[in-house]
């Protein structure tokens, strides 16, 4: 079950170095059925490894992300990078694109609400969108 690795208020780990690894480098492990959803006081400390200002949880069941881009452009070419994440790693969102922006839905349909995978995904594609992000 999701804690087993620590518990999930763990967003990031030192290494033996002392430098921190983040969410985003965590295993996307496969979560069985018998696993059940995380709670609010579980997921907690995974939305605190994603950007706030994108991620939302929604009636704790799923996450809602919104990345906002400067043309269509470098939206579809994110798009298209979080779809071959979604691939690699045999977790699919649901993914909507328009001029200027990207919304994505993501939860672990086997369980039917948010898994520790949910939240490793949503890192990993917060760090694909620093490549895209518009200059403030």
């Amino acid at each position: 079950m999701v804690g087993d690795e620590g518990g999930p208020n763990v967003q990031a780990v030192r290494d033996p170095i002392g430098t921190m690894s983040s969410l985003a480098d965590e295993p996307c492990e496969a979560c069985t059925s018998d696993d059940e959803p995380l709670t609010p006081e579980e997921y907690e400390g995974y939305l605190e490894g994603v950007r706030s200002d994108v991620w939302d949880v929604v009636d704790d069941h799923h996450l809602s992300g919104h990345y906002e881009f400067n043309d269509f452009r470098d939206a579809l070419e994110f798009t298209y990078e979080i779809g071959e994440l979604a691939e690699e790693e045999w977790h699919h969102p649901d993914i909507a694109l328009a001029w200027g922006e990207v919304e994505v839905e993501m939860w672990t349909h086997k369980i039917d609400g948010l898994h520790k995978t949910d939240f490793v995904m949503a890192a990993r594609m917060d760090r694909i969108y620093e490549g895209y992000e518009p200059a403030a």
